[in-house]
């Protein structure tokens, strides 16, 4: 992953406007709360593989980011981004939150295709 380039996500996250996609959205404290020793609460979202059709799309801010996802009925929204990185050729979009050693606080995703469990 390489650190984010607001025009090229947000050309990239245009490219999936309109179209029935496949999302992963998680935020996560996870085990590093836990493991931090204090008594932090750990703190978890996950959704993998769920079908969003959206028509507008933006990228705000600065280091770190937010996007958002308009829906016909709603949003979807990310902050803390501070990564990102496009696969299969544009057939995936991923963007990514990052703490100071590198731990995962935030993933955003899209895909036209289901995302492996792996």
């Amino acid at each position: 992953m390489e650190a984010i380039q607001s025009l090229a996500v947000q050309e990239a996250i245009e490219g999936f406007i309109n179209q029935e996609v496949y999302l992963h959205l998680e935020t996560t404290t996870g085990s590093y709360a836990s493991l931090s020793g204090d008594d932090k609460i750990a703190v978890v979202a996950f959704i993998r593989n769920g079908k969003v059709r959206f028509h507008q799309a933006k990228i705000t801010g600065t280091q770190p980011y937010r996007v958002g996802l308009k829906l016909e009925e709603g949003w979807v929204y990310a902050e803390g981004l501070t990564d990102w990185e496009l696969r299969k050729g544009g057939d995936q979009l991923l963007l990514a939150g990052h703490d100071q050693e590198g731990q995962l606080l935030i993933a955003l995703e899209l895909s036209h295709h289901p995302f492996n469990y792996e």
